[in-house]
């Protein structure tokens, strides 16, 4: 069995690849899914996990440094992107980014930018915008970016920054509508894997890595809100 490190925007699109990773190889992947600072805290405090995939490249190169990985470099797996989302019961029915400027706006939910990658990107989105010092005492922060669109889907936040990955799960489908955050507003987020040193495990994590690395696993990826990390940014 592969033990993964799972960073929380993976959460609504790793679930079904590594059943059909486990049905073309036999192999059994468990993931747990936390925010990126969270996992490689784990990691190098001894938790058994065979391989980190993080939501940035940032924290497997904390792991690399500590001599815990395989890799000397973090591998590249999926580029993430940053929208922004609203519930349609809501009083921001035609959603865009303006929405951020609105006077009556009371709360808006974004992943602690500590912990999580996705976090830093809207606060480094929210400084380029120039709305971050307005929206500071506006913001409900969370642990990570799954629990960020928990709290804008559940009205604990009436907007939220949350991943892409989210927005377009059925159920949030359902219940909001979200646009874009323009992306020369944040840094990339490129998403990084290493493999950990371990006495088992490295042979079947290379086999996965190979198996996300698949032409049609980096579809199923983009479909999830995960674009190739080799693919140019959104216009």
């Amino acid at each position: 069995m592969i033990r993964i490190a799972a960073a929380a925007d993976l959460q609504p699109v790793l679930p079904p690849l590594l059943l059909e990773f486990q049905s073309e190889t036999g192999i059994r992947a468990e993931a747990s899914y936390q925010s990126s600072a969270t996992l490689a805290t784990l990691i190098l405090n001894g938790a058994p996990f065979d391989l980190f995939l993080a939501a940035d490249l940032s924290f497997p190169q904390r792991v690399i440094a500590a001599g815990l990985s395989e890799e000397t470099e973090p591998i590249a797996y999926a580029r993430g992107t940053l929208v922004l989302w609203a519930r349609k019961d809501g009083r921001f029915r035609s959603l865009s980014m303006d929405s951020l400027k609105d006077p009556a706006l009371k709360s808006v939910a974004m992943a602690n930018p500590e912990h999580a990658p996705y976090g830093r990107a809207a606060q480094a989105a929210l400084t380029h915008l120039g709305l971050y010092d307005a929206l500071k005492s506006k913001l409900v922060i969370a642990e990570n970016i799954a629990q960020a669109a928990q709290y804008v889907e559940s009205c604990n936040a009436e907007l939220g920054l949350i991943s892409l990955t989210s927005a377009v799960t059925p159920r949030l489908r359902a219940s909001g509508q979200y646009v874009p955050v323009p992306q020369d507003a944040y840094p990339p987020i490129l998403q990084g894997a290493v493999i950990l040193t371990r006495p088992s495990g490295t042979q079947a994590a290379h086999r996965l890595m190979d198996f996300l690395a698949s032409p049609p696993i980096q579809h199923q990826l983009a479909v999830g809100g995960l674009a190739p990390p080799n693919s140019p940014p959104a216009k």
